[in-house]
């Protein structure tokens, strides 16, 4: 996986979440809180979805075959799309089953002192992974604000451990503050609503994640700027007059194709316009990187035919 792939990030997300779920499992055994055992399915649901990006990213890198000419990028956006089912299936609704229980059967908390100290663990242990998950982000959005750098974002792995972290902290504030009601109140149905509470924000996350990924797995164009890129470097004004029109398509993050329609010269031999459209190409390489497959078609520009095309 490449570096934009955040796999730096997604090691330390993977760490911090095994020791957290067993640390939950331990207190959630002597405590009998229902708030600890849902945010431990959490952390292990979580765990297992880092282990689905990093296993996304490895069988991305496969070379392309016969039978998928474009190679396997997409693979990335598939293990994240299957990350918001498990986040929805596994950590969302079962964390809302388990708090209905408890609401439904009630009983105290024993031993406050393991979720309690537990949970402080977590959201340190969380606060590192989310702080790395900042940092490798920060490297490639750029001016994006955080909305923005989630919603385009063609490599879907920061994004999808941004959320993860950002859940995971809340929800073991919620956590805490169920735990700390039934506490003081001597009423498990507090501990009950934190953990329905839980279950409900990871349901909305996964629930984003399932609308993002959707959008990159039908298949995304260019960003705004790449794209500009792009018709910058086609046109040189002499053997390539116009850009007639373009279309481009994530193949994966860091691959993209490029189908366009341009104007050459009517009394170019055919031997020049080869030239032409090899010159374009390395161009388009220059400018974009990542825009490895390209198909550039000739020809001849018209303005009575643009103008019928386009009324």
């Amino acid at each position: 996986m490449s570096a934009s792939g955040g796999t730096k990030a997604i090691v330390a997300a993977l760490a911090a979440n095994l020791a957290i779920a067993a640390a939950k499992f331990v207190a959630f055994v002597f405590s009998g809180s229902s708030s600890m055992l849902a945010e431990a399915v959490h952390s292990l649901a979580d765990s297992g979805n880092q282990g689905l990006l990093l296993l996304g990213g490895k069988r991305a890198q496969r070379e392309a075959t016969p039978q998928h000419p474009f190679g396997y990028g997409r693979e990335r956006y598939i293990y994240a799309f299957l990350v918001s089912i498990v986040l929805f299936s596994v950590g969302g609704m079962f964390a809302i089953y388990e708090g209905y229980e408890k609401i439904k059967h009630p009983h105290p908390i024993e031993a406050w002192y393991w979720p309690v100290g537990v949970l402080v663990f977590a959201i340190i242990a969380e606060s590192f992974s989310f702080r790395t998950a900042i940092k490798e982000s920060n490297e490639l959005r750029g001016e994006q604000s955080w909305k923005d750098f989630i919603r385009r974002a063609k490599a879907p792995e920061l994004p999808v451990v941004l959320l993860e972290d950002f859940g995971a902290l809340i929800g073991l504030v919620l956590a805490l503050g169920g735990v700390g009601l039934a506490l003081a109140t001597d009423n498990g149905v507090w501990d009950g609503i934190g953990t329905v509470c839980i279950g409900v924000l990871l349901v909305l996350i996964a629930i984003v994640l399932a609308a993002e990924t959707k959008s990159l797995l039908l298949g995304e164009a260019a960003g705004t700027e790449e794209v500009k890129k792009i018709e910058d470097a086609i046109v040189d004004g002499e053997t390539v007059t116009r850009l007639i029109h373009m279309r481009t398509l994530h193949l994966g993050p860091e691959e993209l194709l490029v189908a366009a329609k341009i104007a050459v010269r009517h009394d170019d031999t055919a031997a020049e316009v080869a030239r032409a459209i090899d010159a374009a190409e390395a161009r388009i390489r220059a400018a974009v990187p990542i825009a490895r497959v390209i198909y550039l078609e000739p020809d001849i520009y018209s303005e009575k035919a643009a103008r019928s095309k386009s009324a």
